[in-house]
């Protein structure tokens, strides 16, 4: 595990926070940070994450945020005394819902590589373009797998989907060269 991260799972940091009402992009901004930290929410503005120095550093700094825009916060390291199971499996299902996005976004990769065959599109700029978008979906896996503390059963379905993914660009760009070495 990284950055100190335990993977039993007993000990937790909870942020339990109030932002005003207005402006709601407010509120937005906090609960899409929460989200993007792999945090779950135990009820309305009380945040929970497996205890790990980065998960600490980064509630620490969105405590301060949230006290910056006139907010409330308490960041809280805790055990839970009854419930743990229910707590992880929420985390857990949470990263699956993560994973599952991801492979929903690999389909969509792989139908774009399609519709290049289909349109029998086989160019330098369309395979850097594809490239590019593949970059991305093993930077989002990366940043979810990181989250993952307790091995959520979708990652292998995503690793697989990825893989794919991977394969297919490499037949894509095989293509791509052999039609640029014919002059086509």
């Amino acid at each position: 595990m990284d950055d100190g991260e335990q993977a039993d799972g007993e000990d937790w940091l909870l942020l339990v926070y109030r932002v005003p009402p207005e402006p709601t992009r407010l509120r937005a901004a906090v609960w899409r940070r929460i989200k993007s930290l792999g945090a779950i929410y135990l009820q309305s503005s009380a945040a929970a994450l497996p205890a790990s120095s980065g998960a600490e550093r980064a509630l620490r700094k969105l405590r301060r945020e949230i006290i910056e825009m006139s907010g409330t916060a308490a960041l809280l390291s805790c055990r839970v005394l009854a419930g743990e199971p229910e707590v992880r499996a929420a985390f857990q299902a949470a990263r699956d819902d993560e994973y599952e996005e991801i492979v929903d976004r690999c389909e969509d990769f792989l139908a774009q590589v399609r519709k290049e065959y289909v349109a029998d599109h086989f160019t330098y700029a369309e395979l850097e373009e594809n490239e590019v978008d593949l970059v991305k979906l093993r930077n989002w896996l990366a940043r979810v797998r990181a989250r993952d503390v307790f091995g959520s059963a979708g990652r292998g379905q995503v690793e697989q989907a990825l893989a794919n993914c991977e394969k297919v660009l490499e037949e894509y760009a095989a293509r791509v060269y052999a039609e640029e070495a014919e002059g086509h």
